[in-house]
């Protein structure tokens, strides 16, 4: 227990100063960089759209279900299928939190072919969607604005880096540092070296876990990092970092249900095959890009304690990270009386606070509505107004999240 407890302190200390940073200017980009500016580059049926949709996705802090509603939301502006697929696949891989992450914890050489390799997988599999599968015109033209929030902008950004950010991957998070810490203490030494002769096999089985788990991209570099300590390939360190923020199960589903089933199976096969390719290079090159004798050793028994710096950083992330959690769990018994007017319905798939942006904007455009207010903690959409149950049915449905009815 005390070897587990120190090796979670070192990963901890190692993340928090670059996750705070990071959260930081995701908030500062969310603030102030206005939603035309994403669908002016996006919203065009060109090549130059699905590399503008990559470049753009790649430093946002989206994960695999986060990123799904803004891509139908971007679709419903035009956009190409294609320039939808790069969005989709670039952007949950990465993002400015875990880039600094990843370069904390794993150095400066996973933290550059982190984002390049996201890029270019985006891009190739934006290509391929332009190209094998065919547009259609059964998305409705009508655009959904984006909501006006209340406070000074510099309020804004700060609930958004270090409430919002971290109630929405903050759980996942823990769960990527636990398991970390874990898997230092309890998996031998030479546990992955007997795969050694078989670095494909390590990928595959990388993939077999990855795909279907869910995992954002910060939550996989601890992850990922121990496994490396451990006698894991760098290739098959790169799948997980790519295919496990990537995709998922739930992910997948609602692709396939909004964008069909030849876009998914492009999309999903683009993911896995690249991961795959990306992994290899990574081994044919024989670069050292993570060595457990360097700056990053931060899981290592022998290693020096953390600076004081880091372990103040470490006491703010925990304490924002308390702070959000307690807040999302108790906001699932919050009981409130509803006017007459007001109805609570149940909607599935919904997971963090831009699932419940997406949602709270595709009712409200609904003729008769006068407020809604969506929950991902309790899967709930409150609706005060006249609108039917059938009208917000096909509202929530239309934007890839499950209906349930009434609560």
């Amino acid at each position: 227990m005390n070897d587990f407890m120190l090796s979670l302190l070192r990963v901890v200390c190692e993340m928090a100063p670059y996750l705070l940073l990071g959260f930081l200017i995701a908030g500062i980009l969310h603030v102030f960089v206005p939603q035309d500016f994403y669908r002016r580059y996006l919203s065009k049926s060109n090549r130059w759209s699905v590399l503008w949709a990559a470049l753009l996705g790649v430093p946002l802090p989206l994960c695999s279900c986060g990123v799904i509603p803004t891509a139908i939301g971007l679709r419903r502006e035009g956009a190409s299928k294609g320039a939808i697929a790069s969005f989709l696949i670039a952007t949950p891989q990465t993002g400015i939190d875990s880039i600094l992450a990843t370069f904390s914890l794993m150095g400066l050489g996973f933290a550059v072919i982190r984002p390049v390799a996201a890029l270019v997988t985006g891009v190739c599999g934006g290509l391929l969607v332009n190209r094998l599968v065919r547009d259609d015109d059964t998305v409705p033209a009508d655009s959904s604005s984006c909501e006006v929030q209340g406070g000074s902008r510099l309020w804004r950004v700060l609930r958004y880096a270090y409430y919002d950010m971290i109630r929405d991957i903050g759980g996942r998070l823990v769960v990527g540092l636990v398991v970390a810490a874990l898997i230092q203490v309890a998996v031998p030494d030479e546990f992955f070296l007997s795969f050694g002769s078989q670095p494909l096999l390590q990928m595959l089985v990388i993939l077999v876990i990855a795909v279907p788990m869910y995992i954002c991209s910060t939550g996989s570099i601890p992850v990922a990092a121990a496994l490396l300590m451990k006698g894991l390939s760098p290739g098959a360190a790169l799948v997980m970092l790519m295919a496990g923020p990537a995709v998922n199960l739930a992910s997948i589903l609602v692709v396939h249900k909004s964008m069909g089933r030849r876009f998914t199976a492009v999309y999903l096969l683009t993911i896995v095959v690249f991961s795959i390719l990306f992994g290899m290079a990574l081994n044919a090159t024989g670069l050292e890009l993570y060595s457990a004798s360097g700056e990053h050793a931060c899981c290592t028994g022998a290693a020096a304690m953390p600076s004081l710096f880091k372990l103040i950083c470490a006491i703010v992330l925990t304490l924002f990270i308390i702070n959000a959690l307690m807040m999302k769990f108790f906001s699932r018994f919050t009981k409130k009386t509803l006017d007459p007017d007001m109805v609570v319905y149940r909607v599935e798939d919904m997971h963090c606070s831009h699932c419940e942006a997406a949602v709270r904007r595709a009712v409200e455009e609904l003729p008769g509505v006068e407020s809604v207010k969506a929950s991902a903690s309790s899967k709930s959409l409150t609706v005060k107004g006249s609108a039917t149950e059938e009208a917000v049915r096909k509202a929530v449905e239309g934007i890839g999240y499950t209906f349930k009815g009434r609560m």
